[in-house]
């Protein structure tokens, strides 16, 4: 049974990819349903799914994080992942519905909630402003911040993977794009401009048809202005997604014992401890252990039987217990 995944906002539900995509799961904000509601909600996920992944951009009011983790704490569970993002609301959209390809396929809890940090590095999220003079989650510089007061100024940010600003206009910077095939994704505001299809498509070697949604709720006050066109390149294909988390090497979680990629928890937020060096005693005692083997014929090779034909080095390297083939003795951290 796949793993629920559930977001804080119905902003951060987007159409299904393919009929096998898993429905998302819409947690309702605190002002609209008391701590008991909210409780029940997550006990009938949990007796569903197993396991809940909740994606909760940092943007959020702080007393849904608050509730989310009130619900954990009460129900005493450790099956619940919060997965915090700084990408912007359309930006999360798309983390959502990438988590909710990977939960139909055969990832465990832990894997899919700890993979949300690395697709989070595969999205390039940002838009297209009609002034920064207010947009104070990507870093502006003053020379920006004063242009943006300057009527018809037009400015196209990326907040993710690597924040960065230009000026719209004769001249302009490159935005930095993916150096792999993507998708995109359009919300427009009140913004009038064509610069993310007519510009940024090919500049970035946009793949396939532009998709268009609604603009998320969040994004005026995410952005600083409602004059805004929000915009998401992503890799839309499960069986590249598939790949790239099937491809990080996994771990186990120290403290609650779960599966994860990278170097921390997505369930209980402990680091990946690192592996401590082996003990320099055991090493001793584990070498001497194959030195005396080695000169008492313990592996079936005496050095005297390989005759004065032999190697110098081969008859040295069992004297020294490296016997030839043989796998090595590591000590216990």
């Amino acid at each position: 049974m796949p793993t629920a995944i559930a977001v804080t906002s119905a902003d951060l539900v987007l159409p299904a990819t393919d009929p096998g995509t898993p429905h998302a799961a819409v947690l309702p904000a605190p002002g609209t349903q008391s701590l008991d509601a909210s409780i029940a909600d997550m006990q009938q996920l949990l007796a569903r799914f197993g396991h809940v992944v909740v994606v909760c951009p940092t943007s959020a009011p702080a007393a849904v994080e608050q509730r989310l983790r009130a619900v954990r704490s009460l129900l005493e569970s450790d099956r619940i992942a919060l997965v915090r993002t700084d990408l912007p609301p359309l930006g999360a959209a798309v983390l959502a519905r990438q988590l909710r390809q990977l939960a139909g396929c055969d990832f465990s809890p832990g894997v899919l909630a700890s993979a949300a940090r690395l697709l989070a590095h595969y999205i390039y999220a940002g838009a297209v402003l009609g002034s920064v003079s207010r947009l104070d989650r990507v870093p502006v510089s003053l020379g920006s911040h004063l242009k943006g007061w300057l009527p018809g100024a037009h400015f196209a940010v990326l907040a993710g993977p690597t924040p960065q600003i230009v000026r719209l206009g004769k001249g302009e910077e490159h935005l930095a794009g993916p150096e792999f095939t993507t998708e995109l994704l359009l919300a427009r505001g009140q913004l009038q401009t064509d610069w993310p299809t007519t510009t940024l498509v090919p500049r970035w070697r946009i793949q396939g048809a532009v998709q268009e949604t609604a603009l998320p709720e969040a994004s005026p006050a995410w952005w600083g202005t409602g004059k805004v066109v929000e915009f998401a390149a992503y890799l839309p294909d499960l069986p590249v997604l598939y790949q790239l988390v099937a491809s990080v090497r996994r771990e186990t979680c120290h403290w609650c014992a779960m599966e994860l990629i990278g170097d921390r928890c997505g369930f209980c937020g402990a680091p990946l401890r690192a592996s401590a060096p082996p003990d320099p005693v055991a090493r001793a005692l584990a070498s001497s252990e194959r030195a005396h083997a080695a000169n008492t014929g313990a592996h079936g090779t005496d050095p005297r039987a390989l005759g004065p034909g032999a190697p110098p080095h081969t008859a040295r390297a069992l004297d020294s217990g490296a016997h030839p083939g043989a796998p090595t003795v590591r000590a216990l951290p």
